[in-house]
């Protein structure tokens, strides 16, 4: 995965935070967390706050 792959880090993030609601996370633990899933294989140093916030909503719609 990389960092344009929104919706399947969303799954993942899903699937490894199931408890977690997607609103309240910081941006410097869902950084964190996504460098850390299985299968993500982008340069951690290439997010930035658009990305982070792309993938944040797209976790909510998943969640939902």
């Amino acid at each position: 995965m990389k960092w344009t792959d929104s919706r399947d880090i969303a799954i993942a993030l899903l699937e490894a935070h199931p408890d977690q609601d997607p609103q309240l996370v910081r941006f410097t633990d869902l950084h964190r967390w996504v460098t850390e899933l299985p299968g993500f294989e982008d340069d951690p140093k290439k997010s930035g706050e658009k990305i982070l916030e792309a993938i944040q909503a797209m976790w909510m719609e998943e969640a939902d």
